[in-house]
């Protein structure tokens, strides 16, 4: 079942470049070319359900943060996604924190939403759309 196309949704994620991938929390076998490929799937599964999706991909340091907040003001989001691997590693927490309290402060009316992987991430957002 379609959604309507005017559901905007922004799928916030690490740049695959940047990831550690000797990190525990994030699963064997990924690589920056996997995760650039389910990305593509995600963003295309959005796309599917007829919603815009838009994608930030951000560096794993408080940059991000102003990233996401100049993101938000520009566009006016039904859901914000963030990624797993912003979400898992231990070590990105203090910046987990920082993106949510930004989607919380500049745009208290969208969703928030979490994935798992990055394939999954028109489910994520489908559960709050």
């Amino acid at each position: 079942m379609k959604t309507s196309s005017l559901k905007r949704v922004l799928f916030v994620g690490q740049r695959p470049e940047t990831v550690d991938f000797s990190d525990p929390a994030i699963p064997p076998g990924f690589d920056a070319a996997k995760i650039r490929a389910g990305i593509a799937e995600g963003m295309q599964q959005m796309m599917d359900q007829g919603w815009q999706a838009d994608l930030l991909l951000v560096k794993p340091d408080f940059s991000a943060t102003s990233e996401l907040e100049d993101q938000l003001r520009k566009v006016n989001y039904h859901c914000v996604t963030i990624g797993g691997g912003i979400r898992l590693p231990a070590k990105s927490l203090s910046l987990f924190e920082a993106l949510v309290n930004a989607v919380h402060r500049v745009a208290p009316a969208a969703a928030i939403a979490f994935n798992t992987s990055p394939q999954d991430t028109a489910q994520a957002a489908g559960r709050w759309l």
